[in-house]
């Protein structure tokens, strides 16, 4: 597959995130007022750096989760007690990033913020 069939096709996948996944959409407009916050905040490379691989993770791990519920409708039509395993483990994850980026948030935002209260 040349390089660009491969963005075409991942540009695809992105796209049918935003579009069909009502998570993803919260996601990426959280993520959007985080940037705006930070560009407004003037915060560090480091703090930029930081706060990218904390979105960058909710929102992956909200692809992945989809990814894992489509394969297993597909092999798993009917209710199956594995397959509901699989589901809730995948949407564990993205709590999980979604719980750890909100911490890196307030650890980086509050002092930047504390001085105006």
């Amino acid at each position: 597959m040349s390089h660009r069939i491969s963005f075409k096709v991942a540009f695809s996948g992105l796209k049918y995130a935003f579009l069909t996944q009502p998570n993803f959409r919260v996601h990426s407009l959280i993520a959007a007022l985080v940037l705006t916050t930070a560009v407004i905040l003037k915060l560090s490379r480091l703090e930029w750096l930081v706060l990218l691989v904390a979105v960058t993770l909710v929102l992956i791990a909200e692809m992945i989760n989809t990814s894992l519920e489509a394969a297993t409708d597909l092999l798993a039509p009917e209710y199956q007690s594995q397959a509901k395993i699989a589901k809730d483990v995948a949407a564990g994850m993205v709590l999980l990033a979604a719980i750890f980026s909100v911490i890196i948030g307030l650890v980086i935002f509050i002092p930047h913020l504390w001085p105006s209260f």
